[in-house]
Protein backbone atom coordinates (compact mmCIF):
# COMPACT_ATOMS: atom_id res chain seq x y z
CA UNK A 1 0.00 0.00 0.00
CA UNK A 2 2.77 2.44 0.95
CA UNK A 3 4.74 1.70 -2.23
CA UNK A 4 1.64 2.28 -4.35
CA UNK A 5 1.03 5.64 -2.67
CA UNK A 6 4.66 6.72 -3.09
CA UNK A 7 4.84 5.67 -6.73
CA UNK A 8 2.17 8.28 -7.50
CA UNK A 9 4.35 11.15 -6.27
CA UNK A 10 5.81 13.54 -8.82
CA UNK A 11 8.73 14.60 -6.64
CA UNK A 12 11.89 12.64 -5.74
CA UNK A 13 11.72 10.68 -2.48
CA UNK A 14 14.41 9.41 -0.11
CA UNK A 15 13.75 7.20 2.92
CA UNK A 16 15.35 5.19 5.69
CA UNK A 17 13.95 2.01 7.16
CA UNK A 18 12.86 1.85 10.79
CA UNK A 19 12.63 -0.83 13.45
CA UNK A 20 9.14 -1.92 12.34
CA UNK A 21 10.39 -2.46 8.79
CA UNK A 22 13.21 -4.65 10.06
CA UNK A 23 11.34 -6.58 12.77
CA UNK A 24 10.07 -9.25 10.38
CA UNK A 25 13.57 -10.03 9.15
CA UNK A 26 12.48 -9.13 5.61
CA UNK A 27 14.00 -5.68 5.42
CA UNK A 28 15.69 -6.62 2.15
CA UNK A 29 12.28 -7.22 0.59
CA UNK A 30 10.92 -3.97 2.04
CA UNK A 31 13.88 -2.08 0.61
CA UNK A 32 13.37 -3.64 -2.83
CA UNK A 33 9.64 -2.85 -2.87
CA UNK A 34 10.33 0.79 -2.04
CA UNK A 35 13.19 0.98 -4.54
CA UNK A 36 10.93 -0.41 -7.26
CA UNK A 37 8.47 2.36 -6.39
CA UNK A 38 11.16 4.96 -7.10
CA UNK A 39 12.27 5.63 -3.52
CA UNK A 40 15.97 6.11 -2.73
CA UNK A 41 16.32 3.94 0.40
CA UNK A 42 19.40 5.05 2.33
CA UNK A 43 21.43 2.99 4.80
CA UNK A 44 24.75 4.71 5.23
CA UNK A 45 24.23 6.07 1.73
CA UNK A 46 23.72 9.53 0.28
CA UNK A 47 21.85 11.00 -2.64
CA UNK A 48 21.29 14.41 -4.18
CA UNK A 49 17.73 15.47 -4.87
CA UNK A 50 17.44 18.65 -6.92
CA UNK A 51 20.54 20.22 -5.40
CA UNK A 52 20.02 19.15 -1.78
CA UNK A 53 22.28 16.44 -0.38
CA UNK A 54 20.60 13.82 1.80
CA UNK A 55 22.58 11.47 4.03
CA UNK A 56 20.57 8.62 5.51
CA UNK A 57 21.01 5.93 8.14
CA UNK A 58 18.63 4.11 10.44
CA UNK A 59 20.49 4.99 13.60
CA UNK A 60 20.11 3.08 16.85
CA UNK A 61 19.50 3.46 20.57
CA UNK A 62 21.82 3.85 23.50
CA UNK A 63 20.66 6.99 25.24
CA UNK A 64 21.81 10.56 25.46
CA UNK A 65 24.54 12.65 27.03
CA UNK A 66 26.23 11.50 30.21
CA UNK A 67 23.58 8.81 30.69
CA UNK A 68 24.33 7.12 27.37
CA UNK A 69 25.14 3.44 27.58
CA UNK A 70 28.87 2.68 27.50
CA UNK A 71 30.70 -0.41 26.20
CA UNK A 72 31.39 -1.98 29.58
CA UNK A 73 30.41 -5.27 31.19
CA UNK A 74 28.66 -8.12 29.44
CA UNK A 75 29.30 -8.93 25.80
CA UNK A 76 25.68 -8.24 24.86
CA UNK A 77 25.99 -4.67 26.24
CA UNK A 78 29.13 -4.10 24.20
CA UNK A 79 27.37 -5.42 21.09
CA UNK A 80 24.47 -3.02 21.69
CA UNK A 81 26.85 -0.06 21.96
CA UNK A 82 28.79 -1.29 18.93
CA UNK A 83 25.60 -1.17 16.87
CA UNK A 84 25.05 2.46 17.87
CA UNK A 85 28.64 3.33 16.98
CA UNK A 86 28.35 1.55 13.62
CA UNK A 87 25.20 3.49 12.74
CA UNK A 88 26.92 6.77 13.61
CA UNK A 89 29.82 5.78 11.36
CA UNK A 90 27.35 5.02 8.56
CA UNK A 91 25.87 8.49 8.89
CA UNK A 92 29.31 10.09 8.88
CA UNK A 93 30.35 8.15 5.77
CA UNK A 94 27.17 9.26 4.01
CA UNK A 95 27.73 12.92 4.92
CA UNK A 96 31.34 12.71 3.74
CA UNK A 97 30.22 11.64 0.26
CA UNK A 98 28.12 14.73 -0.35
CA UNK A 99 29.45 17.86 -2.06
CA UNK A 100 26.33 20.01 -1.92
CA UNK A 101 26.27 23.24 0.06
CA UNK A 102 23.26 22.18 2.12
CA UNK A 103 22.91 18.76 3.72
CA UNK A 104 19.95 16.98 5.27
CA UNK A 105 20.47 14.12 7.73
CA UNK A 106 17.70 11.53 7.53
CA UNK A 107 17.37 9.10 10.44
CA UNK A 108 14.83 6.86 12.12
CA UNK A 109 16.26 7.14 15.65
CA UNK A 110 16.81 10.52 17.28
CA UNK A 111 20.27 12.09 17.70
CA UNK A 112 19.14 14.29 20.63
CA UNK A 113 17.05 13.89 23.76
CA UNK A 114 14.79 16.90 23.23
CA UNK A 115 12.70 15.35 20.44
CA UNK A 116 11.98 12.17 22.43
CA UNK A 117 10.77 14.06 25.49
CA UNK A 118 7.17 13.14 26.17
CA UNK A 119 7.92 9.44 25.91
CA UNK A 120 8.31 7.42 29.14
CA UNK A 121 11.74 8.08 30.65
CA UNK A 122 12.35 4.34 30.89
CA UNK A 123 12.49 3.94 27.09
CA UNK A 124 14.70 6.95 26.24
CA UNK A 125 17.72 4.66 25.65
CA UNK A 126 15.75 2.81 22.96
CA UNK A 127 14.67 5.94 21.07
CA UNK A 128 18.01 7.33 19.98
CA UNK A 129 21.65 7.98 20.68
CA UNK A 130 23.90 11.00 21.16
CA UNK A 131 26.46 9.18 19.05
CA UNK A 132 24.39 10.13 16.01
CA UNK A 133 24.82 13.80 16.91
CA UNK A 134 28.61 13.69 16.61
CA UNK A 135 28.88 13.37 12.80
CA UNK A 136 26.08 15.91 12.35
CA UNK A 137 28.25 18.45 14.16
CA UNK A 138 31.22 17.80 11.90
CA UNK A 139 29.49 18.69 8.62
CA UNK A 140 27.41 21.68 7.44
CA UNK A 141 24.07 20.00 8.05
CA UNK A 142 21.07 22.27 7.51
CA UNK A 143 18.50 20.13 9.29
CA UNK A 144 17.92 16.65 10.71
CA UNK A 145 14.74 14.61 10.31
CA UNK A 146 13.85 11.51 12.32
CA UNK A 147 10.84 9.48 13.45
CA UNK A 148 10.39 6.62 15.95
CA UNK A 149 9.42 8.69 19.02
CA UNK A 150 5.64 8.66 18.55
CA UNK A 151 4.97 10.61 21.74
CA UNK A 152 8.03 12.82 21.59
CA UNK A 153 8.50 16.53 20.95
CA UNK A 154 8.30 18.06 17.44
CA UNK A 155 11.52 20.09 17.41
CA UNK A 156 14.91 20.48 19.02
CA UNK A 157 18.50 21.42 18.26
CA UNK A 158 21.87 19.76 18.45
CA UNK A 159 24.64 21.25 20.58
CA UNK A 160 25.88 22.98 17.41
CA UNK A 161 22.45 24.53 16.83
CA UNK A 162 21.33 22.29 13.95
CA UNK A 163 17.50 22.03 13.88
CA UNK A 164 16.13 18.52 14.51
CA UNK A 165 12.56 17.58 13.60
CA UNK A 166 10.61 14.57 14.82
CA UNK A 167 8.24 13.57 12.00
CA UNK A 168 6.77 10.39 13.49
CA UNK A 169 3.24 10.14 12.07
CA UNK A 170 1.40 9.80 15.42
CA UNK A 171 3.16 12.94 16.67
CA UNK A 172 2.38 14.93 13.52
CA UNK A 173 -1.25 13.82 13.65
CA UNK A 174 -1.60 15.13 17.20
CA UNK A 175 0.38 18.31 16.53
CA UNK A 176 -1.33 19.40 13.31
CA UNK A 177 -4.99 18.65 13.92
CA UNK A 178 -6.20 21.12 11.29
CA UNK A 179 -4.30 19.76 8.28
CA UNK A 180 -2.53 16.78 6.77
CA UNK A 181 0.23 15.35 8.99
CA UNK A 182 3.39 16.42 7.20
CA UNK A 183 6.00 19.16 7.53
CA UNK A 184 7.55 21.14 4.70
CA UNK A 185 10.73 23.23 4.69
CA UNK A 186 12.49 25.40 2.15
CA UNK A 187 16.13 24.33 1.91
CA UNK A 188 18.37 26.69 -0.10
CA UNK A 189 20.00 25.09 -3.13
CA UNK A 190 23.64 26.09 -3.62
CA UNK A 191 26.63 25.18 -5.72
CA UNK A 192 28.46 21.91 -5.27
CA UNK A 193 31.50 22.01 -3.02
CA UNK A 194 34.83 20.93 -4.48
CA UNK A 195 37.31 19.02 -2.34
CA UNK A 196 36.53 18.05 1.24
CA UNK A 197 33.24 19.25 2.75
CA UNK A 198 33.63 22.15 5.15
CA UNK A 199 33.01 21.10 8.78
CA UNK A 200 30.28 22.94 10.61
CA UNK A 201 31.80 25.43 13.05
CA UNK A 202 28.82 27.72 13.54
CA UNK A 203 25.05 27.66 13.58
CA UNK A 204 23.79 26.64 10.11
CA UNK A 205 21.22 28.64 8.16
CA UNK A 206 17.72 28.16 9.50
CA UNK A 207 15.45 26.15 7.18
CA UNK A 208 12.25 28.07 6.60
CA UNK A 209 8.98 26.28 7.44
CA UNK A 210 6.45 26.72 4.70
CA UNK A 211 2.98 28.09 5.47
CA UNK A 212 0.56 25.56 6.90
CA UNK A 213 -1.11 23.56 4.15
CA UNK A 214 -4.78 22.72 4.07
CA UNK A 215 -6.00 19.23 3.30
CA UNK A 216 -6.34 19.99 -0.42
CA UNK A 217 -2.84 21.45 -0.82
CA UNK A 218 -0.09 19.11 -1.95
CA UNK A 219 3.65 19.83 -1.68
CA UNK A 220 5.27 21.11 -4.85
CA UNK A 221 8.65 20.39 -6.40
CA UNK A 222 11.31 22.61 -4.83
CA UNK A 223 9.99 22.04 -1.31
CA UNK A 224 11.39 19.65 1.25
CA UNK A 225 8.68 17.43 2.67
CA UNK A 226 8.97 15.30 5.79
CA UNK A 227 6.35 12.87 6.94
CA UNK A 228 6.23 9.78 9.10
CA UNK A 229 4.28 7.27 7.02
CA UNK A 230 3.48 4.11 8.96
CA UNK A 231 6.84 2.76 10.12
CA UNK A 232 8.93 4.29 7.33
CA UNK A 233 9.94 7.93 7.68
CA UNK A 234 10.71 9.78 4.49
CA UNK A 235 11.89 13.07 3.14
CA UNK A 236 11.22 14.20 -0.41
CA UNK A 237 12.44 17.29 -2.20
Amino acid sequence: ILARELSALRIPVAAVLGNHDIESGKDGEVRQILTDAGVAVLDGDACELQGVGIAGAKGFGGGFGQRALGPWGETIIKQFVREAVDEALKLEAALARLRTTHLVSLLHYSPIQRTVEGEPLEIYPFLGSSRLEEPIGRYPVTLVIHGHAHRGFPEGRTKMGVPVYNVALPLLTRTFTDRLPFRAFEVPVGQKVTGEPTPAHSTPPEPQPLPSASADQAPQAGQAVAAGRRSTDLVAH
